[in-house]
């Protein structure tokens, strides 16, 4: 399934030799007109042990490094920007539905283990610090932030039920992946050093386009690299982009 898929890529593969078409054919592998539920993790990855994907992306740091009064740590940045990636992505194409199980939404950082003979009876991990997502001092609660901001988009645009899906690119070179879903286009830059300015993109309908959403604003704990005002209009160049209205944008 999806979530084993990141588990194994994020475990055993390089963030340099992540593959895009790899990741689509995961993400996309299911049954035309077959309704299915998407999600990046789930208990398998947060009980009795095992790692979240907050935690495989950052690991130890996250005990020391998450507070927003200081610089982050290029594992901490890292990571921050891969787990809003991952579950976008995800959510846009893995499926009609999208699952969240409790305390990833801001990437919680340890497991859920319930008392039992094995640790002594123990109640120290049977819960979820949600408190850490209420901290406005810690990075935590930019991930909330950007959990919810997802789910807006859905409300906005409705775009998991939406048949229209189409994956556009899934670049090796430059690690992105272009995907419509509904009215939207999704970008994902997954290059772990290198930004695009002006990416040419391929879209279904010529005219304007404007910004949805964006993981790396500053209020989600990115860079804020890119305008929020600014309007996308097609070229009207000869031939297109692959034969379809030429857009382009800031990865």
């Amino acid at each position: 399934g999806v979530p084993d898929k990141w588990i194994q890529i994020i475990k055993h593969v390089p963030f340099e030799d992540w593959s895009m078409g790899d990741l689509v054919s995961a993400l996309c592998n299911r049954r035309y007109s077959e309704k299915t539920i998407s999600y990046s993790e789930s208990h398998d990855q947060s009980i009795v042990g095992d790692q979240t994907i907050a935690f495989r992306l950052m690991g130890a740091e996250m005990y020391t490094g998450m507070s927003a009064l200081e610089e982050a740590s290029e594992v901490i940045e890292r990571g921050i920007a891969l787990h809003k990636m991952i579950r976008t992505i995800t959510m846009a194409i893995g499926g009609e539905g999208w699952l969240n199980f409790m305390g990833n939404e801001f990437g919680h950082p340890e497991w859920i283990d319930f008392p039992r003979e094995g640790n002594g009876w123990s109640y120290d991990k049977c819960r979820r610090r949600w408190d850490l997502a209420d901290a406005t001092h810690l990075r935590y609660k930019s991930l909330l932030d950007f959990d919810a901001a997802l789910e807006k988009l859905e409300e906005d645009f409705r775009f998991l039920c939406s048949p229209h899906q189409l994956v556009s690119e899934a670049n090796e070179a430059k690690k992105v992946i272009v995907a419509e879903r509904g009215a939207l286009v999704f970008v994902f830059n997954f290059h772990w050093r290198e930004a695009y300015e002006g990416h040419k993109i391929g879209v279904g309908m010529p005219g304007k386009y404007t910004l949805a959403l964006d993981s790396d604003a500053d209020n989600f704990g990115g860079r804020g690299r890119v305008y929020h005002d600014a309007e996308y209009f097609t070229t009207p160049e000869e031939g297109g982009f692959n034969g379809r209205p030429l857009l382009h944008a800031n990865l």
